[in-house]
């Protein structure tokens, strides 16, 4: 069976949902598993040797970040909702969803948004394990690799993690709508509910609104505003100091 033909009809939800297959050409480009493992390598010298903290480094000069846990925060968000996005519209259209192993899945950090992801094999699962094909094997190690090199806090990852999930549910009922597909997106609907409810994302988001409870610093880019889900009715002043390490915002 063509797993692959799957994932050809996700470009009609989207540029976050599209999912490319097979080995990029030119440079091999590096796996999301190995994104995830490197830690304190000379990013100067070798661009993908830790591809993460390029990535982070790449967000800031685009969007004159004034302090590194801002791009972590940005380039965060880009490839959460590149992961939901891709699963979940999956599960929406086929009621499964691909396996993206990060030893299978490779990820140019180099690239321009939406992030540039590439599965070298496919094969499909339940749709029911969305949650450990995008938040166990993605999200977790993801997280883990930014608190351990920036001063990014994990609840406001989680809370990117959140957002990225409900924007990806939103775009699908949109498309529903104008296509006529509602059980695609009471599929996506049920499938986002059971991963709101695990302890990493729960409590998130406001379950009467959908705003989420943390805050992904868009605000604090040069002429940055508030995000359509943002916890603050304004945005704080930027003079203030930063915060530390563990500040949640």
């Amino acid at each position: 069976m063509d797993h692959a033909a799957d994932l050809t009809d996700l470009s009609a939800l989207g540029g976050f949902f599209v999912l490319r297959t097979g080995e990029a050409p030119g440079r091999p480009l590096p796996t999301l598993a190995e994104a995830y493992a490197a830690r304190d390598a000379d990013v100067e010298k070798e661009v993908y040797a830790n591809p993460v903290i390029f990535r982070v480094r790449k967000v800031a000069d685009s969007v004159r970040a004034p302090e590194p846990r801002v791009a972590a925060s940005i380039a965060h968000l880009g490839l959460a909702a590149r992961l939901w996005s891709v699963a979940l519209g999956t599960a929406a259209l086929h009621d499964r969803v691909p396996d993206l192993d990060p030893r299978l899945l490779r990820w140019d950090p180099d690239a321009s948004a939406p992030d540039d992801l590439r599965l070298t094999g496919v094969r499909m699962l339940p749709a029911d394990r969305i949650g450990e094909v995008v938040r166990e094997a993605h999200l977790v190690p993801l997280a883990a690799a930014l608190c351990s090199q920036l001063p990014v806090s994990p609840r406001l990852l989680w809370g990117n993690a959140a957002s990225a999930l409900m924007g990806a549910v939103r775009q699908i009922d949109r498309w529903a709508a104008v296509h006529g597909r509602a059980e695609a997106a009471a599929r996506a609907r049920r499938l986002a509910a059971a991963q709101f409810a695990h302890p990493d994302l729960a409590g998130t988001l406001d379950p009467a609104t959908h705003r989420r409870r943390s805050c992904c610093l868009y605000y604090r880019l040069p002429g940055g505003g508030l995000c359509g889900d943002c916890c603050f009715d304004r945005p704080p002043d930027r003079t203030r100091p930063s915060g530390r390490t563990g500040d949640t915002r």
